[in-house]
This record gives C-alpha cells, structure tokens and sequence, in this order.
C-alpha cells in the first residue's frame, strides 16, 4: 500500500497492492498497521455504499459538523467517479481549494479525505458504486452541504454537463453561507 500527498493537508491518495495471477487478483482496501505507521490512526466505524445508475450524477458536497464530522476512505468498486475534497477549514492557508482525482473499479485508488473538507463526486460512466469507510455515524443533525458549482471555489468538473443532483444538493449553499464549525489546526 502506498500513500501520497495531495495539495491539501491531510487529504492522501491511496493506492493499494495488487496481487494477480491466471484466477484475478487480491489486494487490502485498508490495513490499520500500514495506515498506522504513517500517522494515521483511524476507527473507522461504519461502511457505506451509494450506486447511480446514470452517467453525470453529482453527490455534494457534503459534510458533517462538529462533533460528529468524519474522516471518509472513498473508492468505486463499479465504473468511474471524479472524487473531490474541498477544505473548509477557517483560517487553512487552503480554505475554499479543492483537489480532485479519479477513481475508477480499474486503478482501485482510494481518497482519504479528513474531517474539515466537503466531498463529493461525479460519475464518470453508467452504474457507479461507490463504497466508502467514515470514522464517525451518521448524524442527520450535523449533515450540511455547499452547491457543487460555487463560483468562490471553481471545481473543474470533467463532464460539461448539467449534472443530475438530488433535491437537498440542488438547494445547498455557497460556502461563505454554509454553515461551518471547522478551525484550522483544532
């Protein structure tokens, strides 16, 4: 397993070991002790898993206040997402960036996106899974979003498409007026 830096603090890409031969392959998805040995030490508590049948779904950006946000391990398992962590963490010399990567069922990469940051993700192609690890539950009192196209943010989306959006993220608000209970280095 292998761990690289984004240009966010905290946010890490994570490519595991895949071991194939004539019957497929195998590989570790998480192992406490490597993610440990980097620093990492997490309990995750809950497995999620999400599938859109549609090319051009958008899911975000989501988020959970204080004292229920979550660490979140994100891979697709089916088809091909474009994953985004955006930090909004109040006074982070990064607040209001985003990075944004690939994950596909073929690169099997994963993002680790910490407590702090917005995530979401669009699908790349027809009937995505997306199955995701969070250290926190949910809390539905806590749930908050940010619309996916705040101009304050300018994500590159891949797809110059009108994304397909539930209803909660099509009234979601701009970052400045989201609520946010997140301080840099707390």
């Amino acid at each position: 397993m292998k761990f690289f830096e984004t240009n966010l603090n905290g946010v890490i890409i994570v490519e595991p070991t895949v071991f194939g031969d004539n019957r497929g392959w195998f590989m570790e998805s998480y192992s406490e002790a490597k993610f440990s040995e980097t620093g990492m030490n997490l309990r995750f508590v809950q497995d999620n898993q999400s599938f859109s049948a549609t090319k051009g779904t958008l899911r975000g950006l989501h988020y959970q206040l204080n004292p229920r946000a979550q660490t979140k391990l994100v891979r697709c398992t089916k088809g091909a997402i474009y994953d985004v962590a955006v930090d909004i963490r109040k006074g982070s010399s990064t607040f209001g960036d985003w990075f944004g990567i690939e994950l596909t069922a073929d690169n099997k990469k994963q993002l680790l996106i910490p407590k702090g940051f917005a995530h979401g993700f669009m699908t790349l192609t027809e009937d995505v899974e997306v199955q995701y690890k969070v250290d926190e539950l949910y809390a539905p009192e806590c749930d908050r979003g940010i619309i996916w196209n705040d101009p304050s943010i300018r994500i590159e989306w891949p797809m110059d498409v009108k994304p397909i959006l539930s209803a909660k993220d099509e009234k979601a608000p701009l970052l400045k007026d989201a609520e946010n209970n997140f301080i840099y280095g707390e």
